[in-house]
């Protein structure tokens, strides 16, 4: 059980300062970059799967970007596994931040939603980025959907908490008795020594106390502190997109979400766990600095490849369709026919033929269940 408090003394200022100045001016450079492009809802979506991907790699679980593409479009084509519906819950959580103002994460009725107290929820028609209203679609499709997948992981984590208190028994250690816990959440799934709450007021009150401090360096304090204090339980990638929420509401990334777990994937584990507290800290600035160079790329690469197919619309009928399979791709890691016919409404066929004229990449290898993206 964790006493000791987080503490904010002795911050190596003198290490950080050069790196805390790269990352910020990286992360400006990407998002006045992203704010004018042409691409940037392709971007920005894009940027969601990879990093709902990331956060379950960083976790040890390994998820493929094609499975978690096609469970989002309900066109799975085998039963989705425990990790695969923990990465659509991290989708979910980073399009319904984005979806909303930018200082709505962080706000009490924010936090109490996105950490499950309280029951709060945004209304749909709540103001976005950019004084617009929220996309209400994409939002109310994904609320229809977390009952069914928040079901299916609590079951999932009922049966990894029996295996693991099950082995616990047989190996002869001391279990402790269940005991009534005041928040009503089930002893099955929960530790009961894990203070959840306490942990939360704990990492509030270094987002308070950092509230002073340069941006990019209190974020790399913040995810510091997430990690070492521990927070929550089943959701520690929550951490992060707190994080990358806070870069947006103080306007360093105020047009799209870092990507901090997929920049934390080039990170070597042994410097985001370092013993040392500035190493580590060092490492989290230098994740923020990846974030924007591998974004960056990214949005040159998706911008490269629009021209490139925007070159085969020409001379094209006012009715052809593909300018909308362009969209398509451009807004998802790899599509399959299946999602072409849904979105665009026609045959089998025709997805496919639309596919060849684009020359997209296949990207699966497969004779069955294929998927194409951009080169």
């Amino acid at each position: 059980m964790k006493t000791m408090a987080y503490t904010l003394d002795k911050l190596p200022l003198e290490t950080l300062i050069g790196p805390v100045a790269r990352a910020t001016e990286v992360l400006v450079r990407l998002d006045e970059r992203v704010a004018r492009s042409p691409v940037r809802d392709g971007f920005v979506e894009r940027q969601h799967f990879a990093d709902a991907a990331s956060a379950l790699w960083l976790e040890g679980e390994l998820v493929h970007l094609e499975d978690l593409v096609l469970h989002d479009a309900h066109m799975d084509i085998r039963t989705p596994t425990h990790e695969l519906t923990r990465a659509h819950a991290v989708l979910r959580t980073r399009r319904r931040i984005f979806a909303q103002t930018p200082d709505w994460a962080l706000s009490r009725d924010g936090f109490l939603a996105l950490t499950g107290r309280g029951g709060a929820m945004p209304a749909a028609g709540q103001k976005t980025r950019e004084g617009e209203g929220a996309g209400t679609a994409s939002v109310e499709a994904d609320d229809r959907d977390d009952a069914e997948a928040d079901l299916l992981a609590e079951e999932f984590a009922e049966i990894d908490a029996v295996l693991a208190r099950s082995s616990k028994i047989l190996s002869g250690a001391d279990v402790p008795a269940k005991t009534a816990r005041p928040d009503d959440r089930p002893d099955l799934i929960y530790d009961l020594d894990w203070n959840e709450e306490e942990r939360l007021a704990e990492w509030q009150a270094v987002l308070a106390e950092t509230k002073e401090l340069p941006v990019v360096l209190r974020s790399a304090i913040l995810l510091e502190a997430w990690s070492d204090i521990e927070v929550l339980q089943h959701a520690a990638w929550l951490g992060p997109l707190l994080v990358a929420a806070l870069l947006r509401q103080e306007g360093l990334a105020a047009h799209h979400l870092a990507g901090l777990h997929l920049s934390a994937k080039n990170i070597p584990r042994e410097r985001r766990r370092a013993r040392n507290r500035s190493d580590r800290l060092l490492a989290f600035v230098d994740a923020i600095h990846d974030a924007g160079v591998a974004g960056l790329k990214e949005h040159d690469r998706l911008v490269l490849a629009k021209s490139q197919m925007e070159r085969k619309l020409r001379d094209r009928r006012a009715s052809s369709k593909l300018s909308d399979v362009v969209e398509l791709v451009l807004s998802r890691p790899l599509v399959s026919a299946g999602m072409i016919q849904e979105r665009l409404k026609v045959t089998k066929q025709g997805a496919l033929n639309l596919i060849g004229e684009l020359g997209l990449r296949e990207m699966t290898g497969r004779g069955r269940f294929r998927a194409w993206g951009i080169v």
